[in-house]
């Protein structure tokens, strides 16, 4: 009977590990995105984490007869791309991002983070 537990506890921490890996860790997708740089800020009550927002050209119709620009909101994790960042409000930047299941608390508080500044204009 002791070994059926184990096997069962031992099966359920795989899947409950797997299940984490997957949701907060798993690189979902990544690409770039361009626009202009809204900001770029540094925020949190307990976990300070970089937080941004970038505009991109066009709009989408989000109600009947109105219109609403794309905003593109993103966390970043490494602080030397977030002060370039800050440097380049804006600006007309392209983002190179990571797109992630679910956010993590002190990774930011969108599951987009950017890890690099493609270019500035």
């Amino acid at each position: 009977m002791k070994k059926v537990i184990t096997i069962i506890i031992l099966v359920l921490l795989v899947a409950g590990g797997l299940t984490f890996y997957f949701r907060y860790y798993y690189v979902f997708g990544e690409g770039v995105k361009a626009g202009e740089l809204n900001y770029c800020t540094y925020k949190g009550y307990v976990f300070k984490t970089y937080e941004g927002k970038l505009i991109q050209a066009g709009f989408k119709k989000a109600a009947a007869g109105t219109i609403q620009s794309y905003e593109f909101p993103f966390s970043v994790e490494d602080k030397a791309v977030a002060d370039s960042l800050m440097r380049c409000s804006g600006k007309t930047v392209e983002l190179h991002y990571k797109e992630y299941i679910a956010p993590i608390v002190w990774r930011g508080v969108s599951e987009y983070v950017v890890d690099s500044i493609v270019s500035v204009q």
